[in-house]
């Protein structure tokens, strides 16, 4: 079984890998990574995920999400290919109106997952 975190370069991002990297050792399972931001899958992996993955000291698969498809249609496929037993993801605060005009990712995932979901708020 695996860990699967969602990541872009944003302190969610950062927050969402630092909780998998411990829900994974945890778990005693390996840990991958889907870079959100739309990527060839022989793209070098972002400078920050490479400081990220080495300060931790972690292997981590890294895959990246194809422009073809929708975050979380991404998040959801990628969970269901590698059998992930949970999904973490980063969260940021978002306005009423914000809430209302746009759809919500993670809301779309918790709501379609069929593993849990561990949604982590970056610090302030």
């Amino acid at each position: 079984m695996t860990v699967l975190v969602a990541y872009n370069e944003t302190p969610q991002g950062k927050a969402a890998f630092a909780a998998a990297v411990e829900e994974s050792e945890r778990r005693e399972t390996n840990l991958v990574a889907l870079v959100l931001t739309p990527q060839p899958n022989d793209a070098p992996i972002p400078s920050q995920l490479g400081a990220l993955i080495s300060a931790h000291g972690k292997d981590v698969d890294v895959s990246f999400r194809s422009d073809k498809i929708d975050v979380a249609d991404a998040i959801l496929d990628h969970a269901e290919r590698i059998d992930a037993e949970i999904i973490v993801l980063g969260a940021r605060k978002r306005t009423p109106v914000g809430k209302f005009l746009l759809g919500s990712t993670t809301q779309r995932i918790l709501l379609d997952a069929s593993v849990p979901v561990l949604v982590i708020k970056a610090g302030e």
